[in-house]
């Protein structure tokens, strides 16, 4: 039962008044909203991310400093945004001063499994904003996530169009699974760092595509902590011998057909090995967002071309015209893929 105090009521109440809209957030919380948000700051990757998808015109300020080479691809405003950064985990402290001078109406915050919401509502209890909060379990929650956030933020059909390219890419990977056997499903291994040898635990939040396209991660382990990048030897990666590799760097990815150790492996002398697309954020990991929804389709056309059968030129174009609204160049395109197709691999 959900009780509510005379304090709480008489503040839902006079933010009605004042223009207000009473909501309830992912949490199951009762929040009094601007009824058009104007400014929205959101304190984590997940959030910052989503609510660009949503509207890049909403973002109060970014949360960390954005890479060059990714401006082409995003809004232009993007190159004169604030940068506010987050409240807690690595990268770069939130400025409290910088945050009350952008004067944001909303918050939005991010409900996970190993997020601090608490220490940060804590924090960010000075700005005087009324927060909701996303709840987000696993990349399969974002059709309800984005329903939510065009609710939240009076977006409803932009919510609905990205929440329905959600559940289509979810079905579509579950109708193409059930027709092929574990046996039959290639094997993967994710190559991080410089020299390919980190890697995650299969049940780790970093690989959930690997999980979503077969449950084909060869490593398989419970992770020892959020941050993941578990070391492996080059021995136990021999004894694996994946089909696939995914690599995360591409100064490894640009050596590892040449280095001695790794040419034993049958994916290396098979050309199975494809760099992770990172423009102008990252398709697979690090840090996730809602460019996963395009991750795991690459990720399903590479591991499953027969199956399949899609197109990942023409589903890229598609994609960023949908979630980032940018019409790709074919050079744009090509210098996105370099790398991650069969045919075009370094």
């Amino acid at each position: 039962m959900r009780f509510t105090t005379p304090l709480l009521l008489m503040s839902l109440l006079l933010g009605t008044l004042l223009g207000g809209r009473e909501i309830t957030d992912m949490l199951g919380r009762n929040v009094v909203v601007p009824a058009a948000p104007q400014k929205v700051y959101a304190p984590s990757p997940y959030g910052s991310y989503a609510l660009y998808a949503m509207d890049p015109a909403l973002l109060a300020g970014w949360i960390f400093t954005i890479d060059e080479r990714a401006y082409p691809y995003l809004d232009p405003r993007m190159r004169t945004l604030p940068v506010l950064g987050r409240v807690f985990g690595p990268g770069q402290s939130a400025n409290l001063e910088i945050l009350l001078a952008q004067q944001p109406d909303l918050l939005l915050m991010w409900s996970h499994r190993d997020a601090f919401t608490q220490k940060e509502a804590e924090r960010l209890r000075i700005l005087n904003t009324p927060a909701v909060y996303a709840k987000d379990e696993a990349l399969t929650d974002y059709a309800a996530i984005f329903r939510f956030l065009g609710h939240a933020l009076g977006l409803p059909e932009r919510g609905e169009a990205l929440a329905r390219y959600s559940e289509n890419v979810f079905a579509r990977a579950e109708q193409t699974l059930a027709d092929i056997p574990q046996s039959q499903r290639p094997r993967v291994y994710y190559a991080e760092g410089l020299d390919g040898l980190s890697t995650e635990c299969d049940d780790a939040i970093h690989v959930q595509l690997l999980k979503l396209a077969g449950d084909v991660n060869v490593h398989r382990c419970h992770t020892s902590n959020h941050k993941g990048l578990e070391k492996l030897s080059m021995e136990t990666l021999l004894q694996y011998d994946p089909d696939v590799i995914l690599v995360q760097e591409q100064t490894f990815f640009e050596r590892i057909g040449t280095h001695p150790s790794w040419q034993h492996l049958r994916a290396v002398q098979k050309g199975q090995v494809y760099l992770i697309p990172r423009l102008p954020f990252n398709w697979f990991d690090r840090p996730p967002s809602f460019m996963r929804l395009l991750g795991l389709q690459w990720v399903m056309a590479t591991l499953y071309p027969g199956q399949y059968g899609e197109d990942v030129r023409e589903t890229t174009r598609a994609f960023y015209r949908l979630f980032l609204n940018v019409s790709l160049t074919h050079d744009q395109l090509t210098t996105i893929l370099n790398g991650a197709l069969h045919e075009n691999r370094l």
